[in-house]
């Protein structure tokens, strides 16, 4: 399947992109997939690794961003309250986060021992979004076994998406969505930094959504109300303070917003943000450390950065999913066909 860029929806005059246009163009960030098929079950697990150390040990900065609370995330409090992450982050469907925090659990337990021991428990970090039009998520068909095998999977490099993993029975504004990546390239004085994100794509009243040239897409479907959910997800490599990360973590409801959505009220729309600079080491060797941190007199291009890459990765995963039925019989259709309508038209 064809990327937004490549079908000609994004514009020029924007930021330029990173070499794989995807959240693992950060340097150290990986990204894995495991999708379930069968017996109902079209949904999956997607794990984001912020760097290939030990995370409990050596934590990135971060911060959370809630733009509606409609939501069963895990560990999205603590994000809040101490500004860093320290386990991987998991995306699957909604009764899935158990089985995902049992897994990012037992595998930190696995690395240090000493937890819920010796030292602090550790705050596992899940978020979800309900796809239970396609999936049969009474199912309860994501397990720690699937979350351990998104986990083993990732990699850095090219990221598979659409209707993969996480994504797999995630749709948006009618049409069959799920995961979707971006990247910017941010020059700042004399040195490069890059800032991705990653979209678990699942809202959107059908109808409302605007392609970047100002078409409305129409997907032939009932109107309904907007109960979808959202997880953006951003990596970046500049130094920035969890006050800074929250900031950019907001534009990313620019980027939603670009795409004709207005944040209904049973949309669960979150965006987390970490940098890997300057981590938070867990055992300290002094009481003070010293750290980096962006000018605020620069950090407009992050703010755009985060608007583009929400904003094209969301196009992305909507570029890349084919046409599916849902449990009731009825097709979400995919973005690409409407297009290829459009332009025969």
């Amino acid at each position: 399947m064809k990327t937004a860029r490549e079908l000609g929806l994004i514009p020029e005059g924007r930021l330029e992109p990173g070499p794989g246009n995807a959240i693992t163009d950060v340097a150290g960030v990986a990204v894995g997939h495991r999708s379930l098929r069968g017996e109902g079950l079209f949904t999956g697990v997607t794990a984001i690794v912020a760097h290939p150390g030990d995370l409990f040990r050596v934590k990135p900065r971060a911060a959370v961003e809630v733009v509606n609370g409609f939501g069963k995330s895990a560990g999205l409090m603590q994000v809040a309250e101490l500004g860093t992450i320290e386990t991987p982050i998991l995306l699957t469907n909604t009764f899935g986060v158990a089985a995902c925090t049992e897994a990012l659990i037992r595998r930190a337990i696995a690395a240090n021992p000493a937890i819920g021991r010796k030292t602090s428990t550790v705050n596992a970090l899940v978020c979800e979004c309900n796809d239970g039009s396609i999936n049969d998520i009474q199912a309860l068909g994501v397990t720690p076994a699937d979350a351990e095998a998104a986990l083993d999977a990732a990699r850095p490099g090219p990221v598979e998406q659409g209707a993969v993993g996480a994504g797999s029975g995630m749709t948006a504004f009618g049409f069959k969505a799920g995961i979707g990546t971006a990247s910017r390239l941010m020059r700042i004085g004399k040195r490069d930094f890059m800032l991705g994100t990653l979209v678990l794509a699942n809202f959107g009243a059908a109808g409302d959504l605007v392609l970047p040239d100002g078409r409305r897409p129409d997907p032939r479907v009932p109107a309904s109300p907007e109960r979808g959910s959202v997880i953006v997800v951003m990596a970046t490599d500049l130094p920035l303070g969890d006050r800074q990360l929250q900031r950019v973590a907001r534009r990313g409801g620019a980027g939603l917003a670009r795409l004709g959505a207005f944040w209904g009220h049973g949309s669960g729309d979150v965006v987390l943000c970490f940098t890997t600079a300057d981590p938070v080491e867990h055992d300290p060797a002094a009481p003070v450390a010293m750290q980096q941190r962006l000018s605020d007199s620069y950090i407009d291009i992050a703010f755009r950065a985060a608007a583009e890459t929400t904003q094209e990765a969301v196009l992305n995963a909507l570029c890349a999913a084919p046409a599916t039925p849902a449990r009731s019989g009825r097709i979400y259709p995919a973005l690409t066909d409407w297009l290829k309508e459009s332009s025969a038209a």
